[in-house]
């Protein structure tokens, strides 16, 4: 069966692609700041045109007010009018009217060709230019139809500009995503791509990468670190199970083959009989162990009930303990107590795989001392130390791997099969804690932090 690479990449799914929501959002971006620009440009011309527009027209009222000055003075009203007939050939944008006071019409340019909806028109009282009548009225109008269509297409012309300019911005920032934005990801999925279980020391090179994705490749890196620790850890751990069932295994096929070859006594196959159970005990024992990780790794949580005093299960384990300690000389003392929620059955299991690793390495003739101490915030310390050979510091970080043995060549692996200590770490992270381990001038101490309480810090 052929192996599949579970690194490898997976088929683009439809949707944004980050080229295309970089290019889009840099499109808005431009849009709106070149239409921020365009609006700016727009509002500016056409201030400056209206304000041409009135000093234009305030320039022509003047001369209109000169020019009745002139009439008043000579009182020639037919020549006022040629003038200003004169004056307003070939302005057809202007257009002057002026009234009386009883609204007749006195003067009217008859070539304006102005409408008034499209006019900037200022209105002014003069006196009457023959002195005959009282002062005049006179509207003076200026035709803006062509400023008008000139800014509607300067407002044409720049929207087009604006949404132009926002199509190549956004169209080079695609290219530019494209081309230098993700071509170090494109490396980075060419490297991921011949990862596999047999290369996960492999670690990805980000020395060509943008600091942005530093992070990700140091993670990514650290992540392949944890998988292949844990990669060796389970082959390490198929392993010492395998080697684990198969002494007890070859035992029992070995004697009963043995057995069956002889005519034996029934007090000699008694005896066979009796090997091979212990032997079976033994691999019970184990699966049972292991059924207890197994379940304890998937989030089983302690069933915890109030308990007054640890200090007294403490003595309890240690009554039940009192043979071995004896065989070894070894006693045992209670120092300090705790009391709080916890899973007393957990806490018993822990306590007696503590002792029972004590017991094989302390000196004889010496003490092994269960501390219980309260570290403030909820924290409990359940700690079994013992007088022996140090363990080296390069042991204590595996101490509560499953089936992990300081010594390689497996001393009292008969009776012992390494998931004593693999059992109190997994009960002291069923109580919110974690397992610790201190070896030096010969005093060796291996314990559990936990919490008091269910509640968490």
């Amino acid at each position: 069966q052929a192996s599949v690479n579970p690194l490898k990449p997976l088929r683009r799914l439809p949707g944004w692609t980050l080229s295309g929501r970089l290019s889009s959002w840099l499109a808005i971006q431009s849009f709106i700041g070149l239409m921020l620009a365009a609006v700016a440009v727009y509002v500016t011309f056409a201030y400056n045109l209206n304000a041409r527009q009135v000093e234009f027209v305030a320039e022509k009222q003047a001369i209109v007010a000169r020019l009745l000055d002139q009439v008043r003075l000579d009182r020639d009203l037919p020549n006022f009018r040629q003038k200003l007939d004169a004056f307003f050939a070939g302005h057809n944008d202007l257009m002057l009217e002026m009234y009386e006071q009883d609204g007749t019409l006195l003067y009217r340019n008859s070539d304006a060709k102005s409408d008034r909806e499209k006019a900037h028109a200022t209105m002014f009282m003069l006196a009457s230019p023959a002195g005959a009548f009282g002062d005049v009225r006179v509207q003076l109008s200026m035709d803006t139809r062509a400023d008008d269509i000139l800014l509607r297409r300067l407002a044409v012309t720049l929207a087009a500009v604006a949404l132009l300019g926002s199509m190549i911005v956004s169209a080079s920032g695609f290219w530019l995503v494209r081309r230098l934005g993700y071509r170090p990801m494109q490396k980075l999925i060419d490297q991921t791509s011949h990862l596999a279980a047999h290369t996960l020391g492999t670690q990805l090179d980000g020395s060509d990468q943008p600091g942005e994705l530093q992070p990700l490749v140091a993670q990514f890196n650290a992540l392949l670190e944890r998988l292949r620790l844990a990669y060796d850890q389970m082959e390490g751990f198929n392993s010492d199970v395998a080697h684990e069932l198969n002494t007890p295994l070859a035992t029992i096929i070995t004697s009963t083959e043995l057995a069956m070859r002889k005519e034996h006594a029934p007090e000699a196959l008694r005896d066979v009989l009796g090997s091979n159970l212990e032997d079976m005990h033994r691999m019970s024992g184990i699966v049972k162990d292991m059924l207890f990780l197994s379940h304890s790794e998937r989030g089983a949580r302690a069933r915890r009930v109030t308990v007054p005093s640890l200090a007294a299960i403490a003595s309890d384990v240690a009554e039940y303990h009192e043979a071995a300690l004896s065989d070894a000389s070894l006693q045992v003392r209670v120092s300090g107590d705790l009391a709080g929620a916890f899973d007393v059955p957990l806490i018993k299991r822990a306590i007696s795989n503590l002792l029972s690793n004590a017991t094989r390495f302390a000196e004889r003739d010496s003490i092994i001392f269960v501390e219980l101490d309260n570290c403030g915030e909820g924290v409990a310390s359940l700690a079994i130390s013992n007088r022996g050979q140090s363990i080296g510091a390069e042991h204590l970080p595996r101490l509560f791997d499953r089936f992990y043995r300081v010594d390689p060549s497996r001393t009292q692996g008969e009776s012992h099969h390494g998931l004593g200590l693999a059992i109190v770490s997994m009960i002291a992270r069923m109580h919110g804690g974690q397992p610790f381990a201190h070896s030096a001038d010969g005093k060796t101490s291996i314990g559990l932090l936990m919490m008091t309480s269910d509640l968490q810090p």
